[in-house]
């Protein structure tokens, strides 16, 4: 090597380190290479970050002298400090090398080992080179060797515990702690190393604890504290600070079993682990078993309670466990159970579809085969039976059936968790019984329960629990077949139930209310004075146990009511039907409890105030119709709205029972505003989406854009989640849907801050709704089984009662079935076959129905030719009253006239469609007309219709030719032509097949080249600016069977959408005939135009009726009476 050594340096570069791994397995906070420059100097590398594959990176470099020193000492040492350190951090490795050992590397990398610790054996990578000059950019490595007192007892404290580590030799713990506890002494408040100081003493203390060396867990973690608060965020020894307190707090837990310390263990780990980048070595434990997943067992273990601050806790626990950790499932669960007993204390809906979605997450974590499927399948299928019982969603029952089907199947027979099973599955068939009424699902319920019971003998903890559900389904099966050993078994298992279940059991008020049931059951058949007495009693004292928040007390309430109302029909106690409407108030007015329930109640008031005659009738509607108005709209599609109304067998008649209540308490306003109300609450609700809000507009501009925003988002909502079929969107679409629906009912209480608009989107009174008589009388008809009647709402006044004492809702009924036989049988007959059958029911309306309206119409309020509107409800939906004729002559030879010689007939389907028809017309533009015509559907949509490009071309021919005119025929004839047609046109012709769905009228269409034209897809467009449509297609302006009061068919959609006149048909129409009256009527319609009229589209009923009129020689009976019109 040329040159002397006395002029030669060699530069040293520290390339990396693997297999470090410390002594004490303490978590460094970093790794550094030191060594000697001379006797004065010490050179040490960057303090660099552990890696989790226990390798270290460096790059750091140093010029030594060969004159400096014999040899080269080198160390691998772990600092605890990525700040401010304190001695020189604990040994891993240190050896000398000769400097012909280093030199004869040459410019190769090379490793240097050192001697095993823990098993494997260090070693860094080195590169050396000759140098002829010394590099000053290594100056600032270099340190003076500092001998002061706390680094050299930091430094024995650091070497005996790792003595200790090694040997678990008592004495080096003491002697650890002695010399930290001193250096801790020489850092009083204030001091830099304090932080320090205090960290190494706590973790000595820690693992002597841990070790059962050391008792005290306490001081411990109090120093730990200290050092944190020393280290705040940002500290660059602010994340292992965390980690170590972590590790006390979960100590504490763990030999203490103290919440408070693995809650706040998880609070940390969550601003813990952001702060540790993947791939390091802190990072690894952490993260690992031994780190966060034992704080995540912890509060996995913790119990459950509704507290805001527990579910809070779930909520942090949960984000600690991203998608694909072991512990998500079991976390998620026990979220879901969190949110879950919130729901069980305050009934929010939303808490429930939380619970659902966590579930329905664990449920798919868990695959066929996985050890925690089986539970993650009773959570959901429980959560889903709650929201069946909130909601009345029949889909969720069915999935918690098919869910409960399969946890039962991964327990056979021998399995020690079968009993679980056997109740869940029991309940849901008690359920889906009471729903549909089969009893094979009783029979079944009854099995698995008393399979469950044997599995639960005597001293089973779960066997009150089983016994309470054996006898409810006993109960239940009793109330169906009135077999009283049912009953009798029952009470003596609840009794059974009750006897095992301590006074503060959380369940127990439910067996104190079941108990009280069947007791009043058999009241009921044997008159045993005591048997109401203990039910009575029983239902107090369940009351007595539950907050007054509680979901549980509606049940109380509901049970204790039963008890009064069933000792008031023996003993006929005033004072026990005034309790028991007392509690039907109470349970049918609790606020945590679903809306479901809740609708029932308020039913049974009704039943129960008619049959009694009591004074609360009338509040008990009212409630009925608030409660299901906001049952729907929780409902995020239109059809889910229709299908939870249906739900109800028992309220299709509510509307005209509470209207025949009001008319027989005198007071016909009322009735009014009840018939209003209860009908057509499909078409309120969504309308209140579409309201007009001019005068809002210019009271409060801010208010009304706010309202009209949330109104767009609300509805455009509504019409995506009813494209939605998976499950688990669906549900998330039901939550968007709320909270908008929250923040929507939030801008209208606003509003109706406002003194000007305190009733914004309230049920009309009758002085609102009376505006819709402005141009004429509106004939409300009641087809109630109390009575039948009608109420004209006249232009100003008050309204008229119209008895019909000699019609009832059996005669209707009837009426209404010969009607429809008659119609089908005229289709049979040739056009000049007399329709004695038609004459004979029409003149049966004219007589017992029209003739005493027609009366009070001409005599008391003196109305001679003019508009009237007809709103029919219930069975009067079905029968053509417009035709309603005498078929007499008088005695003069003359004849005598039916109801459209004497007055100009329309229909509405409520007063608020007139309503807001009305006010739609104060925006009105040029007139377009477009006349769409789809004779030829396509195979399997029906027959051809031959007349229909003749009815266009006659359409044509007869609309103004100032009017802008187009025709939509053949293949142009498709969904999206009529759809667009719809929109961009004032005036619409329709020429096609139509078809209305008597069992989902949502479905009900127009047929067209591709695609049907959905009475949906009508209701979604809304077109102000509309103004006429003639439907000169089949069954468009008759509804379903299932729910007639809500008028859902697609003339009515049309009328929603914007047509504020439509001309629609109730039956069948024979094209080869309709295009007579089309004729007429636009004859009608259009004959002042020849003179520069403007088109009106109010004159569409006068025009109908002239043109039934102009074809009685030419068109048959029926099909001149299949027209009507609707609306302005």
């Amino acid at each position: 090597m040329p040159g002397s050594s006395e002029s030669r340096y060699i530069r040293l570069e520290v390339i990396s380190g693997k297999n470090i791994r410390v002594p004490s397995k303490r978590i460094p906070a970093g790794i550094y290479i030191s060594t000697n420059v001379d006797s004065r100097r010490r050179w040490k590398s960057a303090i660099s970050v552990l890696s989790s594959d226990e390798s270290v990176a460096w790059g750091d470099a140093v010029t030594l002298s060969l004159n400096a020193s014999p040899a080269l000492p080198v160390e691998i040492r772990a600092s605890y400090e990525l700040g401010r350190m304190l001695g020189s951090g604990e040994v891993i490795g240190e050896l000398q090398m000769s400097w012909d050992e280093l030199l004869n590397h040459g410019d190769e990398l090379f490793d240097l080992s050192f001697p095993a610790v823990r098993g494997v054996q260090p070693s860094i990578t080195l590169k050396v080179a000759v140098v002829h000059a010394w590099d000053n950019q290594n100056g600032g490595l270099f340190n003076s060797l500092v001998d002061c007192e706390i680094a050299r007892d930091t430094d024995a404290g650091h070497a005996r515990f790792a003595a200790y580590a090694t040997s678990k030799t008592v004495s080096d713990l003491n002697d650890a702690m002695e010399h930290f506890q001193l250096v801790l002494n020489q850092c009083p408040v204030g001091h830099p190393d304090r932080a320090t100081a205090l960290t190494n003493l706590a973790w000595a203390c820690l693992q002597g604890y841990v070790q059962n060396d050391v008792q005290d867990i306490d001081t411990t973690t109090s120093l730990f504290r200290d050092a944190l608060a020393l280290r705040p965020q940002h500290h660059p020894d602010h994340p292992l600070t965390l980690y170590n307190l972590t590790e006390a707090l979960t100590w504490c837990h763990s030999s203490k079993s103290t919440d408070v310390d693995i809650c706040e263990a998880a609070q940390l780990y969550h601003e813990l682990l952001p702060l540790c980048p993947e791939g390091t070595y802190l990072r690894s434990i952490a993260a690992g078993k031994d780190g966060v997943d034992c704080v995540i067992s912890g509060c996995n273990d913790l119990s459950t309670d509704a507290s805001d601050e527990n579910i809070h806790l779930r909520r942090v626990v949960l984000e600690l466990c991203p998608l694909g950790h072991r512990l998500r499932p079991r976390t998620l669960d026990e979220l879901a159970r969190a949110v879950k007993a919130r729901f069980d204390q305050h009934g929010s809906i939303d808490d429930l579809d939380t619970c659902i979605q966590l579930c329905r997450e664990a449920v798919s974590l868990c695959p066929v085969g996985h050890t925690d499927r089986n539970v993650c399948l009773h959570n959901l299928a429980l959560s889903l039976m709650f929201c069946f019982l909130h909601q009345g969603n029949p889909n969720d029952l069915e999935e918690a059936i098919s869910l409960y089907e399969e946890a039962l199947n991964l327990c056979p027979v021998g399995h020690k968790y079968r009993d679980f099973p056997l109740d869940n599955l029991g309940g849901a068939l008690v359920h889906r019984f009471n729903k549909r009424g089969d009893i094979e699902d009783m029979t079944r319920a009854i099995s698995l329960y008393r399979e469950a019971l044997t599995l639960r003998p005597p001293g089973h903890p779960s066997r009150d629990t089983t016994l309470n559900n054996l006898a409810s389904a006993l109960q239940t099966r009793y109330a169906k077949s009135q077999v009283s050993e049912d009953l009798n078994e029952a009470i003596d298992w609840y009794r059974d139930s009750l006897r095992l279940k301590r006074l503060d059991h959380p369940e127990r008020h439910r067996t104190l209310y079941n108990l009280s049931s069947a007791l009043r059951s058999r009241f009921m058949q044997t008159r045993e004075n005591e048997d109401i007495e203990e039910a009575i009693a029983l239902c107090q004292e369940s009351l007595a146990a539950l907050s007054s928040l509680h979901p549980d007390r509606y049940f109380s309430y509901m049970w204790i009511q039963e008890a009064y109302l069933s000792r008031y029909q023996i003993i006929h106690d005033p004072a026990d039907l005034s309790l028991a409407v007392e509690n039907f108030r109470l349970a049918s007015r609790h606020p945590t409890q679903g809306f479901p329930y809740r609708i029932r109640i308020a039913r049974r008031w009704v039943a129960a105030a008619e049959t009694h005659s009591h004074t609360s009738a009338l509040e008990a509607y009212n409630t009925c119709f608030d409660l299901l108005d906001g049952h729907l709209a929780t409902r995020s599609s239109t059809i889910s709205r229709r299908e939870a109304a249906a739900a109800f067998n028992d309220i299709r008649s509510l509307p005209v029972d509470a209207a025949s209540c009001a008319i027989r308490n005198d007071n016909l306003q009322h009735a009014v505003e009840l018939a209003e109300q209860g009908r057509g609450q499909q078409w309120s609700l969504a309308s209140r989406l579409r309201t007009p809000i001019d005068d809002l507009e210019s009271a409060n501009p801010a208010l009304a854009h706010n309202y009209l925003e949330l109104s767009k988002l609300l509805s455009n909502a509504a019409q995506s989640s009813a494209t939605i079929t998976d499950r688990a969107a669906a549900d998330r679409a039901a939550i968007e849907y709320r909270r908008l629906a929250r923040q929507w009912e939030a801008a209208v209480a606003k509003i109706r801050d406002l003194r000007a608009f305190s009733r914004f989107l309230l049920p009309p009174l009758y002085a609102d709704l009376q505006a819709a008589a402005r141009q004429g009388p509106i004939i409300i008809l009641i087809a109630s089984k109390h009575s039948c009647s009608a109420i004209i709402v006249p232009t100003s006044g008050d309204p008229h009662h119209v008895p019909l004492p000699s019609v009832t809702l059996a005669d209707l009924t009837n009426l209404k079935d010969r009607f429809a036989r008659a119609i089908r049988h005229a289709s049979t007959l040739g056009p000049n076959v007399p329709r004695n059958d038609l004459i004979v029911l029409l003149r049966t309306v004219w007589d017992e129905i029209m003739l005493p309206i027609v009366s009070v119409l001409r005599h008391d309020l003196k109305l001679k030719y003019c508009r009237i509107w007809l709103c029919p409800t219930a069975a009067f939906t079905s029968i053509p009253l417009h035709a309603a004729h005498p078929f007499r002559t008088n005695p003069d030879g003359s004849r005598e006239p039916c109801l459209e010689d004497l007055y100009i007939c329309s229909y509405t389907p409520t007063l608020s469609a007139l309503v807001r028809s009305r006010q739609l017309m104060k925006k009105r533009i040029l007139p377009s007309f477009v006349a769409i015509g789809q004779g030829q559907p396509g195979a399997g949509k029906g027959k051809a219709l031959l007349a229909v490009n003749s009815e266009l071309k006659l359409v044509h021919k007869l609309v103004p030719a100032t009017a802008k005119h187009t025709t939509i025929s053949g293949d142009a004839a498709t969904r999206a032509g009529a759809l667009a047609a719809l929109q961009e046109n004032t005036w619409v012709h329709l020429a096609c097949h139509g078809k209305q769905d008597p069992v989902q009228p949502y479905n009900s269409h127009f047929v067209m080249r591709d695609e049907d034209l959905m009475l949906l897809d009508i209701m979604e467009r809304d077109i102000p600016h509309a103004e006429f449509a003639f439907l000169s297609a089949c069954h468009t302006a008759v509804g379903d069977e299932e729910t007639p009061d809500e008028v859902i068919h697609l003339a009515a959609g049309l009328q929603f959408s914007g047509f504020k006149s439509v001309i629609g048909t109730l039956w069948q129409v024979d094209d080869s005939v309709a295009k007579h009256v089309v004729k007429a009527f636009y004859e009608n319609m259009f004959e002042d135009l020849k003179d520069g009229g403007a088109m009106d589209c109010t004159k569409a009923a006068w025009a109908l009726n002239r043109a039934t009129h102009a074809v009685k020689t030419t068109v048959p009976l029926e099909q001149r009476m299949v027209f009507v019109h609707i609306g302005v």
